[in-house]
């Protein structure tokens, strides 16, 4: 695993969404397709619009997956992530192919759909962020590091549920759903590649648990540190809290 640090969200954004970009091109010309895993979140937003204006894609082969949905939540509610991928990603580049988690439906029949598709072939890349209490994907701590299932249903704990109010897209607390299906932690790490793109200082203390501390299921994210190839994208907000000596390791290969 490597991290980067850039000086603030918008380069972070544009030098990930080239790496992104590189990668989907190079799995389209090898495999003439590209299968990508993309993540629902407001710290997406400037890689994905550097990501929709990086031109020589062509979106007509690419497969997308959804990384995770709330359970209950309608696709046309504003905080769905099945809106966001549609607005801010699907809508922008033509992808025709995709695997949306609708959270309106039964979510044993949503996991058996999204499990069956994504178990097909491997995933090229995914793209991710970490959460204020370092979850990756919606695997709150502590984590499950070990079921083999594509897809699981999860309970959102207090600070992530708390996370999503103070980003705007509840109004309350009592709003935000307290499950939903998310990729399992062995099933992101499947990828062949991964790119996390983590800015901001709120997320600076779970960027310190995941890498200052040992890889634990109380620190999800920890275990990118486990893939061989992921690289975490951080600002100098974001990296704000990790020691010296840490950085001196992470960046290392940079």
């Amino acid at each position: 695993m490597l991290v980067r640090i850039l000086d603030d969200k918008v380069s972070l954004g544009q030098v990930a969404a080239s790496q992104a970009a590189a990668a989907i091109r190079s799995a389209i010309a090898s495999r003439g397709q590209a299968r990508v895993v993309a993540a629902s979140a407001a710290s997406q937003f400037e890689f994905l619009e550097a990501l929709n204006a990086t031109p020589g894609i062509d979106w007509k082969l690419v497969e997308l997956f959804h990384l995770d949905e709330y359970i209950g939540l309608p696709m046309t509610h504003p905080a769905s992530f099945c809106k966001f991928l549609q607005d801010r990603l699907i809508s922008k580049t033509g992808i025709l192919n995709f695997h949306l988690l609708d959270g309106s439906q039964d979510p044993a029949d949503v996991i058996r759909s999204a499990s069956k598709a994504i178990a097909a072939s491997p995933i090229d890349v995914a793209f991710l962020g970490i959460g204020e209490n370092g979850h990756v994907a919606f695997n709150d701590p502590p984590a499950d590091f070990e079921t083999e299932e594509p897809y699981i249903i999860v309970s959102l704990d207090h600070a992530c549920r708390a996370q999503q109010v103070a980003e705007g897209w509840f109004e309350n607390l009592e709003a935000v759903p307290k499950q939903a299906v998310s990729m399992s932690v062995r099933q992101v790490l499947k990828a062949r590649e991964i790119l996390a793109v983590v800015p901001g200082p709120r997320k600076a203390a779970a960027i310190k648990a995941c890498f200052d501390g040992p890889i634990s299921p109380m620190a999800p994210s920890s275990i990118l540190r486990n893939h061989p190839n992921a690289v975490v994208y951080l600002d100098r907000q974001s990296s704000a809290l990790l020691s010296p000596a840490t950085l001196s390791v992470l960046t290392a290969s940079a």
